[in-house]
């Protein structure tokens, strides 16, 4: 039996889907780890930050460090040269990465909100950022559906970034479902960012609590809360936000050391902070903050007219960096 080309058309197809889905979801990850590495195919150059098998196939996280976007790929399709971090820093020193993470190092000696926290300067809009720590409460898919309903008039899908934790992950899988819809339905465009595994906090001061506090062991909050994104089908960017935005001179550079760039705020909404324009808006999705979301709701409403006009957008946290480091 012969098969048209449309037939054999739609095979491919229906194998291709299969095999995009197989490849962005890992139940079964092992030899998880950080492995810095110089990537090429058909001229192109990528950074390898991690390496991992799954499925009985190895594969890389890689990052272009020129456009900050990451992607999951069998590290067969590469020819890969290993690196120390610090040949990383030299050989991409001109890129936006590169620069993106000495810009977040610069503020290193903050104890709180350490990091990149305004992005496209000059630029009439925000760029939003929404944390997903721990909590027994439901996501307050009220933001998202705003976002949505408001941004659609003007962008075919409004970017964000959601910060996400571990143990938020394990216990809101239908609420993680739903952020994924929003995605597969290109009715959102999500970067997902690394918010660590276990997001502890204690009573001690603040040079002891988060991250800080004794005991942690960062392999732990960085690699285990990737490797979670990864088994929920969730691909993670080079971006990292301390819990409680707290953290030392010695953390950031150790966060830095994986590869990834950490990102503050100018105008956490919930502490009466107000945006301007290029502001790195932070707001907890989590139902823990209801003062940031009504603000986040009002500040929507507020500018309505200027989103219908395109005087007041929502902007990719990695195109304005992409743009501030060209």
């Amino acid at each position: 039996m012969r098969l048209s080309k449309s037939m054999l058309l739609s095979i491919f197809c229906i194998c291709f889907l299969c095999a995009e889905i197989f490849a962005q979801n890992f139940e079964d990850i092992k030899r998880y780890k950080v492995s810095f590495g110089l990537t090429t195919r058909n001229n192109e150059q990528l950074i390898a930050l991690r390496s991992f098998s799954a499925n009985n196939q190895k594969y890389l996280l890689l990052v272009n460090p020129e456009t900050l976007d990451t992607k999951i790929d069998l590290a067969s399709n590469y020819n890969t040269r290993s690196l120390q971090y610090s040949n990383v820093l030299a050989i991409f020193k001109n890129t936006a990465y590169i620069k993106s993470l000495e810009a977040a190092a610069a503020k290193d000696l903050q104890l709180q909100n350490a990091g990149i926290d305004h992005a496209i300067p000059g630029e009439k809009g925000i760029t939003l950022t929404i944390d997903l720590c721990p909590s027994h409460k439901a996501l307050d898919r009220i933001i998202f559906q705003s976002v949505f309903d408001e941004f659609k008039k003007t962008e075919q899908q409004a970017p964000l970034a959601v910060s996400v934790s571990g143990k938020w992950m394990l216990k809101h899988q239908d609420d993680l479902n739903w952020l994924k819809s929003l995605v597969k339905n290109k009715e959102l465009n999500i970067t997902w960012v690394n918010h660590t595994y276990n997001h502890e906090v204690n009573k001690l001061p603040l040079a002891e609590n988060f991250l800080l506090a004794p005991g942690t062991i960062l392999d732990v909050e960085v690699l285990e809360n990737e490797k979670l994104m990864l088994k929920n089908g969730l691909t993670p960017s080079v971006f990292f936000r301390f819990p409680g935005l707290v953290s030392d001179k010695k953390i950031v550079e150790r966060i830095e050391a994986y590869g990834l760039i950490p990102i503050g705020s100018d105008a956490w909404l919930a502490k009466g902070q107000q945006p301007n324009s290029g502001s790195i808006v932070l707001i907890h999705g989590n139902g823990n903050e209801e003062i940031g979301v009504k603000d986040f709701i009002q500040l929507l409403k507020m500018k309505q007219a200027d989103v219908k006009n395109k005087q007041w957008l929502l902007f990719d946290l990695r195109r304005g960096l992409e743009k501030e480091f060209e």
